[in-house]
């Protein structure tokens, strides 16, 4: 059995993330997000040199883990979809939320839990990747 994705689909939803991801720990909660990371202004200095020399390999990994996302979760909404006969922005909201729920908030819960970080970053870092999913679920659904 063939499963139907829509690659441009998760193309769109990919760039979507990292747009999402530059806004959200840029301008809209980056001060927070740093200041919850608990990072020194030495560490933040090291952090951009390190970003100069070889930022755009971060960059090309994190733009290869949205795509797996991306991928992965339009498998998720071809499934659900045939699962819970919901299709459309419903369908992709619901396949974007429960993935958060069952395996992105559960795992990331040990920044908290053993690495002794605050809430306040599982809530910014959570948020982010709810949204992200929220994002991507509606751009494969609209697509499919």
């Amino acid at each position: 059995m063939e499963i139907p994705i829509n690659y441009l689909a998760v193309l769109a939803a990919a760039i979507a993330n990292m747009i999402l991801g530059f806004l959200w720990f840029g301008p809209l909660l980056g001060k927070q997000w740093t200041a919850a990371m608990g990072w020194t202004e030495a560490e933040m200095a090291a952090g951009r040199e390190k970003m100069k020399k070889d930022g755009w390999k971060t960059y090309a990994l994190q733009a290869l883990g949205a795509l797996i996302m991306a991928y992965v979760t339009a498998h998720y909404f071809v499934f659900a979809s045939a699962y819970t006969n919901t299709v459309g922005v419903t369908g992709g909201l619901m396949v974007g939320f429960w993935s958060w729920l069952g395996f992105v908030a559960p795992v990331t819960l040990g920044v908290v839990l053993w690495d002794g970080k605050p809430w306040r970053l599982w809530f910014i870092q959570g948020g982010y990747y709810l949204a992200s999913l929220l994002v991507m679920g509606v751009i494969i659904a609209l697509w499919q």
